[in-house]
């Protein structure tokens, strides 16, 4: 079982590795999954700026991966982790893999305080959670952390002026 301090530790790793998409010329964004027990099983940051890849989402990229290296019913025991809330495109991305558990750090709504309307990053504001409450699978959500969300949101800093 999955506690909360290897939850906080797992996301503190993605934050890590936001720093690293950042320099590496990517947009401040990565998420890793693990097994049911909170082992890494994948690392992903953004990759939509050096791959030019529009649904180059750190999130998005990490689901499409799992979906061909692991089973659904596998993946459905994982845990997504994330530095921030997953938008509309990557909470699809998640329920279409079969991943049934996210956790994130910052929510989407701070992500949009900001990115402001930086059209690099057109943030919605709809919550992962109500995204998920409109399908058919019971996908838990986990976040956000504010112990983790100044973290997070640091890696941000002059990013999007």
């Amino acid at each position: 079982m999955i506690t909360q301090e290897t939850d906080l530790k797992l996301l503190r790793r993605c934050i890590e590795l936001s720093v690293t998409a950042r320099t590496s010329g990517n947009t401040p964004f990565a998420a890793l999954l693990t097994d049911s027990t909170g082992h890494i099983l994948l690392e992903q940051e953004n990759v939509e700026i050096t791959e030019q890849r529009c649904t180059g989402h750190a999130e998005c990229t990490l689901a499409a991966r799992a979906s061909h290296d692991y089973s659904k019913e596998f993946l459905w025991n994982c845990s997504l982790y994330t530095t921030a809330e997953p938008c509309v495109m990557c909470a699809g991305a998640i329920y279409w893999a079969n991943i049934g558990r996210v956790v994130y750090a910052m929510a989407e709504r701070r992500l949009l305080q900001l990115t402001g309307n930086n059209e690099q990053n057109p943030t919605f504001d709809l919550p992962s959670r109500e995204i998920y409450r409109h399908g058919q699978k019971k996908i838990s959500v986990a976040g956000p952390f504010p112990e983790l969300e100044v973290a997070a949101a640091a890696v941000h800093h002059n990013y999007w002026n």
